[in-house]
C-alpha cells in the first residue's frame, strides 16, 4: 500500500515541486490526468492544449524513468470521468493511500476543489504551498497591509532584495532600480531580427496534435506552426537561445512591434515558467549571469528580471489577496460584446489584424501587443471585462487565471478602479504608429482625427475620455488630456461621439467562442 498519492496538475511540471520533495519511489504513486473539465472551462487555444498535454506526458515519462510509479490518465481513456475530482477518487480506490499530497493550485476555482476533496476523501489531504515563487501569500499580505496604493515598483524592490538579483551590496546594480525609460525604442528598419529557436513536433507530440484536432476542432487557433518545447531539456535550450541571441536587444526594443515579426527579442519562456518546465529564479539567474559576463546590457537584463520577479509575482499577490470578488468589479461599467475581429482577424485596422493573427498562429503575442493594441482597443470600445478576460485566458499558451486576470482586469481594462494601475492604459493611434510599422500599410490614416478614413483609435480615445469623464477626470495622470478635452468645441465633441458610435456599431459581435 503506498504511503502517499501525489496529484500533479498540468502547470506543476517541476521535479522539485513541493508535493514531490519527499517522494518515496518504493511506495508512493504520482497521479496525472488529462480531463475535459480543465480542457473546456474556457475553450482553450489548440496550441495551448497541445503544449500542456504533450508536456504532461513527457514529464510523466521522465518520472517513470526515475523508477517512480505514475498513474497517468489520458483524455481518451475509456474510464476517464472528465474531472480532476473524479480521477482523484478513482485513484484513491485503486491505490488505497494513507494520504493525498497536493501543491496548492494557481487558480481560485481549483483551490475550492482542493478544499472539497478534504471533506470527500477517506484519507488525509495535505496541501502544500507552492514555493516556486519568491513571495509567499503571507509575505505579500504583510507587504500590502496598511498601504494606500499597492504599486508594483515598490514591491519589485523588495523582491530584488529577497532574491539577491542585480544587487550591489544593499544597493541596486547601476545605482537605480528601474531602467524602463531606456526600453521604449522603435525598431529601426535596418535592425536584424534573430531567427528564434522552435521545436518541430516529434511523434509523441503529433499524437497529441491529432487528439486535439479530433476532440477540439472548433477551438480557436491553428496548429500548423506549433513550435513550443514540451520537455524541460528543450525549454532549457529555448532559454539558452534567448540569452545568446535576443537578450542583448530585448531592453531597447521590448515595446516595439513589427508586422510579420511576432517574437522579435522577447524571451518566449513564459509558457515554460508558468507550466513549471523552467523555474522563475533559474531564468532570472541566467539573465543576470549574462550581464555579469558582459554579454547583455543592464537595461535589458533589469527589464527582463522585472517582468518575472516584479510583475509576475505582483499580479499573483494581487490575485490571491483580492479574489474572488476581484473578478466581478467593473469600475467603468463596460458592457459591449467582444467584436468578432478578436476571433477572425478580419478588420481593416492593420495593427489589430496582425496581433490577432499572431495570437491565432502562435498562441502568443508580446506584452505591448496585448496591452497597447488588443487591450487598448477593448478598453476604448468599452468591452465587458468578463468577455475580454475569457478571451485572454483561452488564447495564450502562458495564460492561467492567476496571472491573466489581474493583468487584464486591472492593467488592461482599469476595471478595478485603479487598484493595480495608476491610470487606464488608453492611447490614440499615435502611440501605435510610434512603436510599430503597422500604420504604414493600414487602410486608415493614423494622422487623421475624424471621418471614415481616420484611424479609429484616434476618435475612440477621446470618446473613451468623454464617456468616462466623471470617473476619470480626477486622476492626476489624466490631467493633461482632460485639459485638452475641455478646450474642444461642442461640435468637435459631437463629431468624436458620432465617429465612435458609427464605427463601433459597424463591428459584428456574434461569435460565441
Amino acid at each position: 500500500m503506498p504511503k502517499t498519492l501525489r496529484l500533479l496538475l498540468g502547470d506543476q511540471l517541476t521535479r522539485g515541486i513541493a508535493s514531490l520533495k519527499d517522494l518515496d519511489p518504493e511506495t508512493d504513486v504520482v497521479l496525472m490526468a488529462e480531463v475535459m473539465e480543465e480542457a473546456t472551462y474556457v475553450p482553450h487555444h489548440k496550441q495551448k492544449l497541445v503544449f500542456l498535454f504533450a508536456a504532461m506526458r513527457a514529464f510523466a515519462e521522465e518520472l517513470q524513468g526515475e523508477g517512480i510509479e505514475v498513474d497517468y490518465v489520458r483524455l481518451d481513456d475509456a474510464e476517464n470521468t472528465g474531472s480532476l475530482g473524479g480521477e482523484l477518487k478513482r485513484a484513491v480506490k485503486r491505490h488505497k493511500p494513507s494520504r493525498v499530497t497536493l501543491t496548492e493550485p494557481g487558480e481560485w476555482r481549483v483551490r475550492e476543489m482542493f478544499d472539497d476533496w478534504r471533506e470527500e476523501l477517506d484519507c488525509d489531504v495535505v496541501i502544500r504551498e507552492d514555493d516556486r515563487f519568491v513571495c509567499s501569500h503571507a509575505n505579500f499580505e504583510r507587504w500590502a497591509d496598511g498601504r494606500k496604493a499597492l504599486r508594483m515598483e515598490f514591491f519589485y524592490r523588495e523582491m530584488r532584495r529577497a532574491a539577491g538579483l542585480l544587487m550591489d551590496g544593499d544597493k541596486p546594480e547601476g545605482g537605480q532600480w528601474n531602467f524602463d525609460v531606456e526600453n521604449r525604442k522603435k525598431l529601426p528598419k535596418s535592425q536584424k531580427i534573430p531567427k528564434r529557436l522552435r521545436f518541430p513536433a516529434d511523434a509523441k507530440t503529433r499524437e497529441v496534435i491529432a487528439l486535439v484536432e479530433k476532440r477540439f476542432p472548433k477551438n480557436f487557433g491553428t496548429l500548423e506552426d506549433f513550435g513550443w518545447a514540451v520537455t524541460r531539456d528543450d525549454a532549457l535550450k529555448a532559454l539558452k537561445e534567448f540569452i545568446a541571441s535576443a537578450l542583448e536587444n530585448f531592453g531597447d526594443y521590448q515595446d516595439a512591434m513589427k508586422a510579420g515579426g511576432p517574437f522579435l527579442f522577447h524571451g518566449l519562456v513564459s509558457p515554460y515558467i508558468n507550466a513549471g518546465l523552467l523555474t522563475p529564479l533559474e531564468v532570472c539567474e541566467a539573465a543576470e549571469t549574462a550581464y555579469r559576463a558582459g554579454k547583455a546590457p543592464l537595461n535589458a537584463v533589469e527589464g527582463f528580471i522585472r517582468q518575472i520577479i516584479g510583475w509576475r509575482e505582483y499580479v499573483r499577490g494581487i490575485y490571491w489577496l483580492k479574489m474572488p470578488e476581484y473578478r466581478e468589479t467593473n469600475h467603468l461599467g463596460a458592457k459591449r460584446k467582444l467584436p468578432d475581429l478578436y476571433w477572425t482577424a478580419e478588420t481593416d485596422m492593420n495593427c489589430l489584424a496582425n496581433c490577432v493573427a499572431d495570437t491565432r498562429d502562435h498562441a502568443y503575442a508580446h506584452h505591448i501587443q496585448r496591452l497597447m493594441v488588443l487591450g487598448n482597443f477593448a478598453l476604448l470600445a468599452g468591452v465587458s471585462p468578463r468577455e475580454v478576460q475569457d478571451w485572454y485566458l483561452l488564447v495564450y499558451a502562458d495564460a492561467y487565471e492567476w496571472v491573466e486576470l489581474p493583468n487584464v482586469h486591472g492593467m488592461v481594462l482599469f476595471a478595478d478602479g485603479g487598484l493595480l494601475g495608476s491610470k487606464p492604459y488608453a492611447a490614440s493611434g499615435a502611440y501605435i504608429d510610434r512603436m510599430s510599422d503597422y500604420c504604414g500599410d493600414c487602410a486608415y490614416d493614423v494622422k487623421a482625427k475624424a471621418g471614415e478614413k481616420a484611424c479609429p483609435f484616434n476618435y475612440l480615445y477621446w470618446d473613451f475620455l468623454i464617456r468616462n469623464e466623471k470617473k476619470l477626470s480626477g486622476n492626476n495622470r489624466l490631467a493633461m488630456p482632460y485639459r485638452n478635452l475641455a478646450r474642444f468645441e461642442k461640435t468637435r465633441v459631437e463629431e468624436i461621439r458620432a465617429d465612435a458610435r458609427r464605427f463601433l456599431e459597424s463591428l459584428p459581435a456574434t461569435y460565441e467562442g
